[in-house]
């Protein structure tokens, strides 16, 4: 039975104490509840944006030309094109429960596989195949952040079985959960949700030490000042956010696994069946 709206508006009023929750998670016992409950399978995959793609340069290789470049979100084109089913969320219920002023708020979720069918109609549409890349390019110009794989959490909120028939596309901005949480919760749950295979990102000596990468732009706090220079740590997710704001150019997104798309295609195969 699909979840009711009560629920989801429920969820909504707990949403701004989920750093709270989150931090609670590091407690033993709470995290192994959480992680049982909430994202046992999950494997979930950091994509970087398209804006910083387009400029990766790749150890070994020649810079490829921007008509030859695979962007990160062909991986999830490649998955909108198996699907058998596809849905949008009519709302981010992270973005609509903070009152986001810098991101749609309209811009929920895509969720793709069979077990989508069992999401409350009243939440958003079935859309084509066609509608569905045309609502990830649309989030892509939105300077949205892609996440993709098995999410047990959609799952169990939405109430959409079976887990291993549901891929969530999620459309990222500071406001999301997963970005709010990661810094504090139970690193157990933490490592199950990655950055894109190959990548690397690398301040270079062009770094003037100015700290605009810092200023609320990692939802890690992967990036910090030492010694009047930037410096990533390993927590970074490869999204490429630091790379936009960067006024010296002063950081780069390397691509060191040419295979990088065949590889996170099959990670997120084997945890999820969309077909």
């Amino acid at each position: 039975m699909a979840r009711p709206l009560w629920f989801v508006q429920l969820l909504k009023k707990t949403f701004p104490n989920v750093q709270m929750i989150a931090k609670a998670t590091k407690i033993p016992i709470i995290g192994r509840i959480v992680d049982y409950m909430l994202f046992q399978g999950d494997d979930i995959i950091y994509l970087p944006k398209n804006s910083v793609a387009k400029k990766v340069i790749s150890i070994d290789q020649d810079i490829a030309q921007p008509d030859e470049t695979v962007l990160p979100s062909q991986i999830v084109h490649h998955f909108i094109d198996k699907a058998s089913f596809h849905w949008i969320m009519d709302f981010c219920i992270c973005r609509d429960s903070l009152k986001c002023e810098d991101y749609p708020i309209d811009h929920g979720c895509l969720f793709l596989g069979e077990a989508a069918k069992g999401i409350n109609p009243q939440l958003g549409r079935a859309v084509t195949k066609e509608e569905a890349h045309e609502y990830i390019r649309k989030c892509d110009d939105e300077g949205l952040v892609h996440l993709i794989g098995r999410n047990k959490l959609d799952a169990v909120w939405l109430d959409a079985n079976p887990g291993e028939k549901l891929l969530t596309v999620c459309n990222c901005c500071p406001c999301c959960c997963l970005w709010r949480t990661l810094q504090d919760i139970n690193p157990d749950i933490a490592e199950k949700i990655t950055k894109m295979e190959g990548v690397r990102v690398e301040v270079t000596d062009a770094c003037v030490g100015c700290g605009t990468c810092t200023e609320g732009v990692c939802f890690v706090n992967a990036i910090s000042l030492v010694n009047d220079r930037a410096v990533i740590s390993d927590e970074c997710r490869g999204c490429g956010r630091c790379i936009e704001v960067c006024p010296e150019e002063a950081i780069q997104l390397h691509i060191d696994d040419p295979d990088f798309f065949d590889k996170s295609v099959k990670r997120v195969s084997d945890v999820v069946d969309v077909t």
